[in-house]
């Protein structure tokens, strides 16, 4: 893999991070409600959901997802389940979560679960290995490059959402946004039911 394809796909992976999705509202969500350590742990999950679809797409069974509309839209139909389900809890939620005790809070394995299954069931995601990240992927490729593209995308995705938990579970950060913490919950639940709509009349 030459510099400039490399570059190439880290601009692709850097803007598939950056862009608002599903993924960041669930470890904002984490982060904020439950502390620092539920936000980090969310975005390692949500990394490892990442690196799993690399390694899938690399061994070829993203091109079975495209090629198969049925798995696709299990797929599809799974992940806007899973954001509605989670849209429903943020407006179910009375807020300030991340004022109360540890032993309140939410336990960890929930911020794993959710980082994890939003990764692995998110169209978004799919979309974009199947549709851009393969478009570096090709049947010559060295065991060596294989890795490279896959510590590549992984890195800036883990880098990018760890920014994310540790920057918004910030003391300061919190102080200024704990008395909007039930306007949080509703915003992101509505973000999340919409995103969760989206995915099934696209």
């Amino acid at each position: 893999m030459s510099l400039s394809v490399w570059f190439s796909l880290v601009i692709i992976c850097l803007l598939g991070a950056i862009s608002p999705g599903p993924s960041v509202v669930v470890v904002l969500r984490h982060s904020l409600s439950n502390g620092r350590l539920h936000g980090i742990l969310a975005a390692l999950a949500h990394t490892l959901g990442v690196a799993i679809w690399a390694i899938l797409t690399i061994s070829g069974l993203a091109l079975l997802v495209a090629e198969t509309p049925l798995l696709f839209s299990v797929i599809t139909y799974a992940g806007a389940g899973y954001l509605a389900w989670i849209g429903v809890k943020a407006l179910q939620s009375k807020g300030q979560r991340f004022l109360q005790t540890r032993t309140s809070r939410a336990p960890l394995s929930a911020a794993v679960r959710d980082g994890a299954t939003v990764a692995l069931l998110n169209p978004k995601l799919a979309i974009f290995f199947i549709a851009l990240f393969s478009q570096f992927i090709s049947a010559e490729m060295a065991l060596t490059e294989q890795w490279i593209t896959v510590a590549t995308v992984t890195t800036i995705d883990g880098l990018w959402y760890l920014c994310v938990a540790i920057i918004l579970s910030n003391s300061r950060v919190i102080e200024q946004l704990q008395k909007q913490s039930v306007l949080i919950d509703r915003i992101s639940g509505v973000v999340l039911l919409g995103l969760a709509l989206r995915v099934i009349t696209l």
